[in-house]
């Protein structure tokens, strides 16, 4: 073992039933270096972290601390050996203060201490330049103070093994890069750092080493100042694949949505839209920036007739034919228009399939109220998911495989492919490529690049503004609920967007645009 080796994992092995999500894996985290650890959807990424991290233990394979071997069968053990993980989704009590989170879970009368408590996270934040305050409830925090929080907690219980799984998922460009400044600090004091990403030109600016999984076995690894984001993406996938995200002009476009003067609110009578105005062309993709929680899931859900609107308009304007406004009418009403709308939420499960059907089952949603009389013809749908499953390569054993076992890359590809094939004039994506490998997210903006050049209205939320700049061609920012600009893609930069997104620059282009 060398001698800056913090972890070395041997041979590790994992299987899921009859699915080896780890196969005989080797690998080394040394202190004072960012590792990124990288893969396709599936790779068996996160599966290996969770065995260091506690969550699993390893059919096989051994795992060694500072040199010493090791048996890690709860995350208490894990942060016995000082190993931390802070996960995608955030593992804290909203109602609870920051110093409350930190000690929940401890045992010993030094947590009833929250004076003491607060002091030492205040030594930790000076240490790193943190900014947490400890007296905060976790229900005020922004995203990115409760992601400070999750790296601040594994710390206080001693972790110098720090695992992060898509740790700038839903950051604006200011926060990742002060999350970066955190990293390389805790780097410099000798930590050892992991973080699982599928955005390249992060591993690029950040890592040290990457190292990739290829269908749960162990496919190599490299210094980050020897290679290139072609290189790592083509040890991924196990051949060359193209990274330009092509973007043509629009052509001939027109109007499909006219959005005026929308408000919505909830149950709780909190404002989540407020006066929104814009208009989506058809022909073009439209992007929505917006930091977590800006109105971007309501906007989607208004349209589609999710979401009850308490004041403004929605037009869907067709061709060749009178405008009709949707606000008011039921998903099953704007069918009835004869509005060709797709829409892929956000939660792809829970909200836009049906996880315990197949892909015939989940074809068949969109098409068994138009089927008259007693009987369901289930022809088309079958096709439609085989066609589905040959076009976009869905690894699945059969269309009648329930999608809930399969990855959640495969899901989304499922539910793409079904909208697009109802040949929409409207096409609205929330987070389409949220957690997917590089691979099926090119397939998909690949895919959304055909639809505009078809003419269809595409709207597109996303949180890398690197694609929203590359793939759409206006983009229009949310911050909290309201407008706060539509900018054109193909000349506006990252810094602009950001600050727009955090109401830091009121510069953008006309919200009527």
């Amino acid at each position: 073992m060398q001698e800056n080796c913090a972890v070395e994992m041997r041979n590790i092995t994992k299987n899921f039933g009859p699915v080896a999500a780890n196969s005989n894996v080797s690998l080394s985290i040394r202190r004072g270096e960012i590792l990124s650890l990288l893969g396709e959807n599936g790779s068996g990424k996160t599966t290996l972290m969770n065995m260091l991290a506690g969550i699993y233990y390893p059919d096989s394979g051994q795992i060694f601390v500072n040199g010493e071997e090791v048996r890690i069968t709860s995350p208490k053990d894990a942060f016995d050996c000082g190993i931390g993980m802070i996960h995608q989704h955030f593992k804290l009590v909203s109602v609870l203060s920051a110093a409350e989170n930190v000690v929940l879970g401890l045992d010993g009368p030094a947590v009833l201490d929250i004076k003491e408590v607060g002091r030492r996270i205040k030594e930790i934040c000076e240490r790193y330049s943190f900014s947490v305050s400890p007296e905060k409830k976790v229900y005020d925090m922004s995203v990115s103070e409760k992601q400070t929080l999750e790296i601040v907690k594994v710390l206080y219980r001693g972790a110098d093994i720090l695992i992060l799984d898509e740790p700038t998922a839903v950051l604006t460009p200011q926060e990742t890069e002060k999350l970066f400044d955190v990293l390389r600090a805790m780097k410099a004091d000798g930590k050892a750092i992991v973080i699982i990403t599928h955005k390249l030109h992060e591993v690029m600016e950040l890592a040290d080493r990457v190292a990739v999984l290829r269908r749960g076995e162990f496919a190599g690894e490299m210094m980050v100042r020897d290679t290139n984001p072609q290189e790592m993406t083509n040890m991924m996938v196990g051949r060359p694949i193209s990274l330009n995200i092509e973007r043509p002009d629009p052509v001939d476009p027109a109007e499909r949505l006219v959005i005026k003067g929308l408000t919505v609110v909830d149950s709780e009578g909190i404002t989540k839209l407020d006066n929104v105005t814009f208009t989506a062309m058809g022909g073009e993709i439209l992007g929505i920036a917006g930091i977590a929680g800006s109105g971007q899931k309501e906007l989607l859900e208004a349209v589609a007739g999710l979401q009850p609107v308490k004041s403004g308009s929605i037009l869907y304007t067709p061709e060749d034919a009178p405008p009709s406004e949707l606000v008011g009418k039921t998903p099953k009403q704007i069918s009835n228009l004869g509005v060709s709308l797709a829409f892929v939420p956000e939660d792809r499960l829970g909200m836009g399939l049906v996880g315990g059907m197949g892909m015939t089952g989940n074809m068949l949603l969109r098409s068994w109220r138009r089927d008259k009389g007693v009987f369901i013809h289930a022809k088309e749908p079958s096709e439609l998911a085989q066609r589905i499953k040959e076009e976009l390569e869905v690894m699945t054993p059969s269309v009648r495989y329930p999608v809930r076992r399969l990855s959640g890359g495969n899901v989304q590809k499922v539910l793409v492919g079904r909208e697009i094939a109802s040949s929409p004039s409207v096409l609205m994506t929330a987070y389409a490529v949220r957690g997917l490998d590089i691979n099926t997210s090119y397939t998909i903006y690949n895919l959304l690049t055909s639809q505009k050049m078809k003419g269809v209205a595409v709207i597109f939320v996303g949180e890398d503004l690197d694609v929203l700049l590359e793939l759409c061609d206006r983009i229009l920012v949310l911050y909290d609920g309201k407008v706060s600009g539509i900018v054109d893609a193909r000349t506006a930069d990252k810094e602009q967007i950001g600050l727009m997104m955090t109401r830091l620059s009121g510069k953008g282009g006309n919200a009527d645009a």
